[in-house]
C-alpha cells in the first residue's frame, strides 16, 4: 500500500522545508498540499518549496478548487510545477468546501467541476480551447508552455455524485469518507459505479484520508481529531449516518459550524460521541492505527494518506510511517 501525507501551509517556511525533508526520508510517496484561500499560505508557493526539498514524492494539491482559481490558471500552475519537480506533481481538485464561504462563494456545481478538469487537460495538450461554462469561459485560450508530461488528475470525493464523477473522470480519487468500513465501502460502490458507466475497465487509484493523530495518550488523540469529525455533519452527513451517529447530533452539529476551515468547528464538535471520532479519524494510538490500515487494505484501497492534527503533527507522521513499517513487515 502507498503512502501519503497532507499539510496545509500553516507553518513558516524554514519550519515547513524541514519537514518535508523528513517525510520524504520516512519514505512516503506522496505529498499534497491544501487550497484553503485565507486559512493558510499559498499552496503553489509551498509547493515549489516542496519540489526543490524532495526528489522522489509525487507532489501536488489536495485540493484545489475551480472556484476561487480560473481552471486555466490552474493549469499553468500545475504545469510550471510539473516543470520544476521533473514530471512529480499531481493535480488535485474538488468542488470547494466551507471556506469558501468567507470569500462569498459556494462549492462548484460538479458539472462546473467536470467542465474544468476537460478544459485543463485540454489546455495541457496544447489545444486551443473554446469554453462556455458555468463558472467560467475560455475563448481562443491555449497555453504557450505545454508540459510534455502527463499530469496525473485526482479527484476529491465525499458525496454519492462526486464519487461518481471521479470513478469516471478521474486519474486517481482523494477519498474524505472517514475509517470505518461501511463509510469506504460505500464510497468504493459509487467509484465503481462511474467507472463502469464510463467504460472504465478498472476502479482509478483511491487514496483514503486519514485525519486525526497518532498518540498513546488516548484523550488527546480524542480531542485533535474531534474537529474533522466535525466536518462530516455538514459537509457529508451521509458517510455520518453510515457511522451510526444519531440525526439528532447532525442537525446539532450542523446548526453549530456554518462555515470556516473545519479546526474552527471545535464548539460544534464537543456534540460528538468518542466512538463517531474514533470511526472517522485516527484517535487513538499505534494499535488503532494499524487496525485502520488492516481494514483498509482489505477493502482494496491503494492508498492511505496521513492528514495529522493537533500539537504535535510530526509525531503523528512518524508513527503512522512506523505502522506502515510494522504492518508491511507482517504482510
Amino acid at each position: 500500500m502507498r503512502t501519503g501525507v497532507t499539510l496545509q501551509g500553516v507553518d513558516p517556511p524554514a519550519e515547513f522545508e524541514l519537514m518535508v525533508t523528513e517525510i520524504e526520508t520516512l519514505g512516503y510517496d506522496n505529498l499534497w498540499l491544501t487550497d484553503s484561500s485565507l486559512h493558510s499560505r499559498n499552496c503553489w508557493a509551498y509547493l515549489t518549496l516542496a519540489a526543490r526539498q524532495t526528489s522522489r514524492m509525487t507532489i501536488g494539491t489536495a485540493v484545489t478548487n475551480p472556484v476561487t482559481r480560473h481552471p486555466a490558471i490552474t493549469a499553468v500552475a500545475a504545469a510550471t510545477l510539473a516543470e520544476i519537480s521533473g514530471g512529480r506533481a499531481v493535480l488535485g481538485i474538488g468542488a470547494g468546501d466551507r471556506p469558501l464561504l468567507s470569500l462569498g462563494y459556494t462549492p462548484a456545481r460538479l458539472a462546473t467541476l467536470e467542465a474544468s478538469i476537460r478544459a485543463i487537460r485540454a489546455l495541457w495538450s496544447g489545444a486551443t480551447v473554446e469554453a462556455d461554462e458555468p463558472g467560467f469561459a475560455l475563448h481562443d485560450a491555449h497555453y504557450r508552455f505545454p508540459p510534455g508530461m502527463d499530469i496525473p488528475v485526482w479527484v476529491s470525493a465525499t458525496g454519492p455524485r462526486t464519487l461518481e464523477l471521479a470513478g469516471r473522470v478521474a486519474d486517481g480519487v482523494i477519498l474524505l469518507a472517514g475509517l470505518h468500513p461501511d463509510g469506504i465501502s460505500f464510497a468504493l460502490e459509487h467509484i465503481d459505479r462511474g467507472a463502469e458507466a464510463a467504460g472504465r475497465s478498472e476502479r482509478p487509484p483511491v487514496t483514503v484520508f486519514a485525519y486525526g493523530a497518532i498518540d498513546e495518550d488516548e484523550e488527546a488523540a480524542i480531542a485533535a481529531a474531534r474537529t474533522i469529525a466535525a466536518w462530516f455533519p455538514q459537509t457529508a452527513p451521509v458517510h455520518c449516518r453510515l457511522a451510526g451517529l444519531p440525526q439528532e447530533i447532525i442537525d446539532q452539529v450542523r446548526a453549530s459550524y456554518a462555515g470556516g476551515e473545519f479546526q474552527e468547528a471545535a464548539r460544534a464538535a464537543a456534540a460528538l460521541p468518542v466512538g463517531f471520532v474514533k470511526r472517522m479519524a485516527l484517535a487513538g494510538g499505534r494499535d488503532e492505527a494499524r487496525q485502520h490500515l488492516r481494514e483498509l487494505a482489505g477493502l482494496g484501497v491503494d492508498s492511505v494518506t496521513v492528514f495529522p492534527l493537533g500539537a504535535d503533527r510530526m509525531a503523528t507522521i512518524r508513527a503512522f510511517a512506523d505502522c506502515v513499517a510494522a504492518e508491511t513487515a507482517m504482510a
